[in-house]
């Protein structure tokens, strides 16, 4: 197409094809604008005259999106997003939400699903510290913090989102390795222990002695051991092979439940450390504060806390 001719496409035409093409209906589409089917109808029908090809295909009673219909819905919901906010800044109703919790919650847990909050709310800016400090929310500037406690902590914090669990994991190939069976706790003396050292809140931490002790036996002598100071490269070390990590749930649920990770000793590694608690500040937007927590706990839902038998993934959650 001639550049000189490039048509002037009408952001009206564009909203009701990111609709049609999110929900490949024109009648959810119009459902959600408030308009009618035939409204849709006659502006999907414009915009494909003005680009001159088609963007829907009907197929089997349905629809689906011409190649043409993908690469333009890939850019028009992008650009509308970004419209949108834009406009919700200027506009002053863009909002901010401070948030803390600990590094691995952080990296493994929550990052990967702040995406659907913003989905969600697109009117609210996110900021993430993650620290395995205990932040003084005020001073700190946050709204809210998933705090993470010890079972033996004083009690703290009363808003439960769900428990802690560790257990060790590997990948499934060296939990299938016959030659290095890692049926029981004393098998683990065979491979590579994958250890995560680190502080929180002031106090030294190492996976494997936490684990040990939560399960009161004594640490057999590995074949090895490799250190880390990151829990995610603890987790890709674990998931290339290179041995065997304490697992915590719910942080790895998605690679158990993917089949990523497996918990090759079952039920019988599990161990209960604590739980993760929300906590707000006293002077946050509430509103604000609350629409996160709401989706928190959604997110969290009856969280998986144990293992199934043989350990290949936690039970529904």
């Amino acid at each position: 197409m001639d550049a000189q001719r490039i048509p002037r496409l009408s952001l009206d035409l564009l909203r009701g094809f990111r609709a049609a093409a999110r929900h490949l209906s024109f009648t959810r589409a119009a459902q959600e604008l408030f308009v009618t089917q035939p409204a849709i109808s006659r502006e999907i029908r414009t915009l494909e005259e003005q680009l001159g090809r088609p963007l829907f295909r009907r197929v089997n009673r349905g629809l689906e999106l011409t190649k043409a219909g993908q690469e333009l819905y890939r850019a028009v919901d992008e650009a509308l997003d970004r419209i949108d906010a834009a406009a919700l800044r200027v506009a002053g109703a863009m909002r901010t939400l401070s948030v803390t919790t600990t590094v691995a919650m952080a990296s493994t847990w929550l990052v990967p699903r702040l995406p659907r909050f913003a989905q969600l709310h697109p009117e609210i800016d996110m900021r993430v510290m993650a620290s395995n400090d205990w932040l003084d929310l005020e001073r700190a500037q946050i709204d809210v913090a998933v705090r993470f406690l010890l079972v033996d902590d004083p009690a703290r914090a009363s808003d439960k989102l769900f428990d802690y669990h560790q257990f060790p994991v590997c990948s499934p190939a060296l939990a299938n390795d016959s030659s290095r069976p890692l049926r029981s706790i004393s098998d683990l003396s065979r491979h590579v222990l994958l250890d995560f050292e680190t502080t929180v809140y002031g106090r030294s931490w190492h996976d494997w002695e936490r684990w040990f002790d939560a399960k009161k036996i004594h640490r057999p002598k590995p074949a090895r051991s490799l250190t880390f100071s990151h829990y995610d490269q603890v987790i890709d070390a674990a998931i290339k092979g290179g041995g065997v990590a304490v697992g915590k749930l719910p942080h790895l649920i998605d690679h158990l439940r993917d089949g990523i990770l497996v918990a090759p000793l079952g039920t019988a590694g599990v161990a209960r450390i604590g739980g993760f608690f929300i906590e707000f500040n006293g002077t946050a937007q509430h509103d604000v504060a609350d629409a996160f927590a709401t989706w928190l706990r959604a997110e969290a839902g009856p969280q998986a806390d144990r293992i199934e038998e043989g350990g290949q993934q936690p039970l529904d959650d």
